[in-house]
């Protein structure tokens, strides 16, 4: 890969002077499932990074990465898409007989070309075309392919055609459900409808088992130590609980949001974030945690307590994030047993994270009880659970405020994302 650094006038002629970059792709986190692609490092398979480490086997044109809760993938500038991690049900795009020993090595989906982005939940992948198609693969019983009724299996990438004739530029994943943004604003979903995590399609709005007053009891009764198992059966539990629950199985127009311009979406384990061109943030879903971040509680979308104009939002399992144009900082709200929400105070109400009032963010993205923020100069902070080393510190140790990652010299950073329990970091140096 190639660029025009800057141009030198030399006795009146123009000289350019041509500079060769690579990204490359680091890792960091829990590496029990392969998402970390390190098994030919000093790290091993299997193994826990708790710094951010190269991934090695991918090109040297890696353009985007996305991070699913236990796998990875990445976009090449050609529109090829590399995958490794989980593939129990398929989200590799390998098939099911793929050997398992094969599955923390990046190799290249087959069957796919010409890719723009990627994105990624548990059990499903997704792609988006440089002509706006929308591909996924993997399993769901709850309808998060979008392929249509009945359909919870796609071996290789399928394309959506429900939304064939609309041009996709981001999805957005959650446990059961998931939302499309078409290039002029419209917004579509499809998957688990409950408690109105699709607004009101679907024709209920009930609320989901994951939103039981009793749930919050059982993790408040464990330690700090276990905590987040314990999260995890609550939430284990419910799912099996939602079984029977309201399932869309191809997506549809979001109709409270007709003649909305919708700019950005992000969906958490079972709640969703609608971000509208005015800045105004809508959430919907389950409120176990205070994800939702507004008093009034009706079933819906419905606009967030921010007081502030967002240009970005993103979620983790229980907990919200969103970018601020005026503050210049990140505002979070919900789950904050490990501190992912990097600040103190109420839990249920948008607040500033301590430690980056001020900053200039590009991108912020929530883990299981960890966040990931980057800044417009490059420098990646993280807060939250330290375990595994999902931090990327060098430590287990869970951390109440921003830290700042650090990187070798010289290497700009041009993206930073979450998965359940790793992180991601595509870089580029020049040379």
């Amino acid at each position: 890969m190639f660029r025009i650094l800057k141009k030198l006038p030399s006795n009146g002629v123009i000289r350019r002077r041509w500079m060769a970059t690579a990204t490359a792709v680091m890792s960091f986190g829990d590496g029990t499932h392969g998402a970390l692609g390190l098994a030919d490092s000093v790290a091993g398979i299997g193994s826990d990074a708790y710094e951010p480490i190269a991934v090695s086997g991918l090109p040297p044109e890696v353009s985007r990465v996305a991070a699913g809760h236990y796998h990875s993938l990445a976009v090449t500038s050609q529109g090829h898409l590399w995958s490794w991690g989980r593939n129990v049900e398929g989200q590799l795009g390998r098939g099911l007989d793929s050997p398992r020993e094969t599955w923390s090595t990046p190799q290249r989906v087959d069957g796919l070309s010409s890719v723009r982005s990627a994105f990624a939940s548990g059990v499903v992948s997704a792609a988006i075309g440089f002509d706006g198609s929308l591909w996924v693969w993997g399993k769901s019983k709850h309808g998060q392919l979008g392929l249509g009724n009945g359909i919870i299996e796609a071996v290789s990438p399928s394309r959506i055609e429900a939304l064939a004739k609309e041009e996709i530029i981001k999805v957005s994943l959650g446990w059961g459900h998931a939302l499309a943004l078409t290039k002029d604003g419209k917004l579509f979903g499809w998957g688990y409808s409950a408690d109105g995590r699709l607004g009101t399609r679907g024709g209920t709005t009930r609320a989901s088992p994951l939103d039981s007053n009793g749930n919050m009891s059982k993790i408040a009764d464990q330690t700090s130590s276990s905590k987040v198992e314990a999260a995890a059966k609550v939430v284990s539990e419910a799912m099996v609980k939602e079984n029977d629950m309201p399932v869309v199985w191809e997506p549809c127009l979001i109709e409270e949001l007709e003649g909305v311009e919708v700019v950005d979406i992000s969906c958490g384990l079972d709640h969703s974030l609608v971000l509208q061109s005015d800045g105004i943030v809508l959430s919907g879903g389950s409120n176990t945690y205070g994800q939702l971040g507004r008093s009034k509680q009706d079933l819906g979308l419905l606009p967030v307590d921010t007081n502030e104009r967002v240009v970005r939002v993103a979620s983790g399992l229980g907990h919200s994030l969103a970018i601020c144009e005026i503050l210049e900082g990140v505002l979070s709200w919900g789950w904050n047993r490990n501190s992912q929400l990097g600040r103190s105070g109420p839990e249920n109400r948008p607040l500033p994270v301590v430690g980056l009032q001020g900053e200039k963010l590009l991108a912020v993205s929530g883990g299981r009880v960890h966040s990931i923020a980057l800044t417009s100069a490059g420098e990646v902070f993280v807060w939250g659970s330290g375990r595994n080393g999902r931090l990327g510190l060098g430590s287990s140790v869970d951390e109440p405020e921003p830290m700042l990652v650090e990187l070798p010299e010289g290497v700009e950073v041009l993206q930073a994302v979450s998965g359940f329990d790793h992180n991601l970091i595509l870089t580029t140096e020049t040379f």
